[in-house]
């Protein structure tokens, strides 16, 4: 008979967070409900480029984080789901705003399985107040002068006026 050692529950959720807003910190303490631990990745995105560099993305994360005892912060290249077996992950958080979002992600999700079906893959519903709170739309507001302070901590707030909008 095989004994099963107890390991923590380790979840990723894994982002651009270009930059981090309220809706993706909603999602962290929901997972950190299920999970014994939450690392909060950020997913370094050839493909993108961002408004803000690598740098500027993990120090705003590790400020608003840093008083969560159970959440990580790290950053990777590559695939998500290698990420996640390097980490010992045994699930990837996946936050859902609409359909759209269910396309792209059942998508991935799909792939991820078949290359390491061992890591679960979970799907969040975004709370009904963060629905349409976006990066880009939240950036678009900043330019054109407005506040976004109730949908971002008040460091990304800061940092998006200094970016965008001179300060």
């Amino acid at each position: 008979m095989m004994v099963q050692v107890d390991r923590p529950r380790i979840a990723l959720f894994p982002a651009s967070f270009d930059p981090l807003t309220n809706g993706h910190l909603d999602l962290i303490h929901r997972s950190l409900s299920i999970f014994d631990e939450v690392v909060v990745a950020l997913a370094k995105n050839v493909a993108k480029s961002g408004t803000f560099s690598d740098s500027e993305r993990l120090d705003m994360l590790q400020g608003v984080l840093k008083d969560l005892d159970r959440v990580k912060v790290d950053a990777f290249n590559g695939l998500v789901v290698d990420f996640a077996t390097q980490i010992g992950a045994c699930a990837i958080i996946r936050g859902l705003r609409a359909m759209s979002d269910f396309e792209y992600e059942f998508e991935m999700a799909l792939m991820n399985k078949h290359l390491h079906p061992e890591v679960e893959i979970l799907f969040l519903a975004s709370s009904q107040k963060y629905l349409y709170v976006s990066s880009s739309r939240l950036k678009e507001l900043v330019r054109f002068g407005a506040a976004v302070d109730e949908f971002v901590p008040a460091l990304v707030a800061e940092a998006l006026r200094s970016k965008l909008a001179g300060g």
